[in-house]
């Protein structure tokens, strides 16, 4: 016999099938030594986080929890939010192993994305669960599918934000060397006008972009200092696109001038900003616009030269330090972001090491690696460990409010609400 087509799409309800019952969310209480919430600078001893889901549904002591809830002990951690890398490059590597010159030009992009597969899986194991990525340097648009293949849960990796290919002005950027007039791949995307400042940016938007990167300053030839690239006019067209379109705005940029400009222009974060001064850092604290100081970048590049760390302290080092002081000194929001990619992925807690070291409490530390961060790059479904957040969170060895370095020593993650095997 046959059925009519209307029979068979309903047939289990006409036969008087009932539908299925919807499954419950998978419960899970977490029972730390102690948890720091990513928000107040002390670790809370004997509170317990309830993980319902992907979402984090109470917190707090003795917290009442329904039947059937399975129970994860971690004694003798500290459980906090996953960490926020600020500032990375995941088809970099350390530039001890091969320059940034031969990255770009003699690596094969699957080379290079086979690397940044691993390499964000070993940011996760680090204990990040998000990294803001800015830019792919000579990579294209392969970030974007990184991104899209980690969400899938195709490779293991944090939730990328990612800024494609970033934007300079047209020479201002790298390779360099080579007979005028040949095209020589770029690290980065060259643009030069407003129209085409804008037109680059909705491109790189409609590619994937969540976040767009601007070079406000740069070497324009070897061996000379950096100055500024874009003008006032260019990058406020290229700012005014980005907002428009919910995207924010990363600007590199280490001179007082092209610091100036980006504060002019509005970004949302200034990176590096070695060349800062004091009346440039009131005016981004101002404006609320969050410095990503990559004090990891300059101590690596100098160590790579021969530096061992001691005295005298190499003049890049000792700039970065002293503009992160001032930086801290006029209320600028920090962002923790090392430029991870200029050294090895996996280690990118160097930089909230390094932060400590320059003067800044633990806590202080962890705080602008997690909620800070999430405030920054307008991440309000996570960075702290909050009922109604991202189930994102890892457990540290120790207590990390008192010794920073307790996160590189990360024992247990979760993403999403589901265990992360180490």
């Amino acid at each position: 016999m046959k059925w009519p087509i209307a029979a068979l799409l309903f047939a289990p309800f006409a036969l008087g099938g009932a539908a299925p019952e919807p499954v419950a969310p998978h419960a899970t209480l977490l029972r730390p030594a102690a948890v720091f919430d990513g928000i107040d600078p002390v670790a809370h001893p004997g509170w317990q986080v309830l993980v319902t889901g992907e979402r984090i549904t109470a917190v707090g002591p003795a917290l009442a929890v329904p039947a059937g809830t399975e129970t994860i002990d971690l004694p003798g951690d500290t459980l906090m939010p996953g960490m926020i890398e600020g500032h990375g490059h995941l088809f970099l590597h350390p530039y001890n192993e091969t320059s940034w010159d031969d990255q770009v030009l003699h690596e094969p992009l699957a080379l290079r994305t086979a690397r940044a597969v691993a390499q964000a899986a070993a940011s996760l194991r680090a204990g990040f669960t998000t990294e803001r990525d800015l830019g792919t340097e000579g990579a294209g648009y392969a970030d974007v599918g990184l991104r899209q293949a980690i969400a899938a849960g195709i490779v293991p990796g944090p939730r990328l934000l990612v800024a494609t290919r970033a934007i300079v002005a047209k020479g201002a950027y790298g390779p360099k060397g080579f007979e005028p007039g040949l095209v020589i791949p770029q690290g980065a995307e060259e643009a030069s006008g407003v129209d085409e400042l804008v037109r680059v940016v909705r491109s790189q938007i409609a590619a994937g972009a969540d976040v767009i990167k601007l070079y406000g300053d740069y070497r324009w030839g070897p061996g000379e200092p950096s100055r500024p690239t874009f003008s006032v006019a260019e990058m406020k067209a290229a700012v005014e696109a980005a907002h428009d379109a919910g995207r924010t705005v990363a600007v590199h940029t280490a001179t007082p001038e092209g610091m100036r400009r980006a504060i002019a222009a509005g970004a949302d974060t200034i990176e590096h900003g070695y060349g800062g001064t004091p009346e440039i850092f009131r005016a981004m604290a101002a404006q609320h616009i969050a410095l990503c100081p990559t004090l990891a970048a300059s101590d690596a590049v100098a160590r790579y030269r021969g530096w061992r760390g001691g005295d005298p302290v190499p003049e890049a080092v000792a700039q970065s330090r002293a503009s992160f002081a001032l930086a801290r000194a006029a209320g600028v929001p920090i962002c923790m972001g090392g430029d991870v990619g200029v050294f090895a992925h996996g280690e990118n807690a160097r930089e909230m090491v390094l932060m400590a070291a320059a003067g800044m409490s633990a806590a202080q530390v962890l705080i602008a690696a997690t909620s800070g961060n999430a405030r920054a790059f307008h991440l309000s479904d996570r960075g702290a460990v909050r009922a109604g957040l991202l189930a994102d969170l890892i457990a540290v060895k120790g207590n990390p409010v008192a010794a920073v370095d307790a996160v590189q020593h990360v024992a247990w993650i979760m993403k999403n609400g589901a265990i992360v095997t180490l």
